[in-house]
């Protein structure tokens, strides 16, 4: 079943296109990397898909509703959640408290009690492994810790579409095996859906089932990892000399 369809999306600033003409489909229980140089549009088109930038053409469509023009915090409860790569927690609140705002206006029409939102705060915590952080003041966390805050204040508002940008970038090895740990499980313990920005190209190939590269905002291949690692204009415009398979080029 499709889950998500983007029909000729732009976005553009100045009249410059960031995201020029996208169009592809999501099936859903899809783990899809959204991989490309630095300016190619994937932030852009992902804000676009959530509602945070208004796309100045085409279509998004989730679950086969329009979507295109709801803010974001209406395509929230219709199930779609994001991740930024910079965390943003409450600094005010302890760890539980984060992520049951995540619980509190996450998806769905009926507003979520405050006992039954901490009560997903704390399952939700369960399962990215911050359990006995929960009453801690978010400042004690370090950077992959308040990015696990993040991945669990998504979970709580309980998504069908999650969508991640680079949370996974400068983590060490053993950070890095843990959140793809938990991206996996998400998608076959929750039913999430997963499309996610990536320069990490270790994690890509562990990780992702399909691949879309964009360039100058526009897919330039969508495919397994592996033949879109290997297209010629993938090395050229994104790639380059990549060594232990890390990306090199930011």
């Amino acid at each position: 079943m499709t889950i998500l369809e983007l029909d000729g999306v732009e976005k553009r600033f100045g009249g410059l296109p960031a995201v020029d003409g996208v169009s592809l489909s999501v099936d859903e229980g899809e783990i899809v990397a959204l991989v490309g140089p630095n300016g190619a549009g994937k932030t852009t088109l992902l804000r676009a898909v959530i509602g945070l930038e208004a796309p100045t053409a085409g279509r998004v469509r989730f679950m086969g509703a329009d979507i295109t023009r709801l803010p974001a915090h209406r395509t929230r409860r219709r199930g779609v959640s994001m991740v930024l790569q910079t965390p943003r927690p409450f600094a005010a609140m302890t760890v539980r408290e984060n992520v049951a705002l995540g619980a509190l206006f996450g998806s769905g029409r009926e507003r979520v009690a405050e006992r039954e939102a901490l009560e997903r705060a704390d399952e939700a915590l369960g399962f990215v492994g911050l359990t006995e952080c929960a009453d801690d003041d978010v400042g004690v966390l370090n950077l992959h810790e308040q990015r696990f805050l993040e991945l669990a204040r998504a979970l709580a508002g309980r998504p069908r579409l999650l969508l991640l940008d680079e949370v996974m970038a400068g983590l060490n090895d053993t950070e890095l095996r843990a959140s793809i740990d938990i991206v996996r499980t998400a998608r076959d313990l929750l039913g999430v859906t997963v499309i996610w920005v990536e320069h990490v190209m270790k994690a890509v190939m562990s990780l992702a089932e399909r691949v879309v590269v964009l360039n100058f905002g526009r897919v330039v291949v969508d495919g397994t990892p592996e033949v879109a690692m290997r297209d010629p204009e993938v090395v050229e415009a994104y790639l380059g000399t990549h060594g232990d398979g890390d990306a090199r080029h930011r």
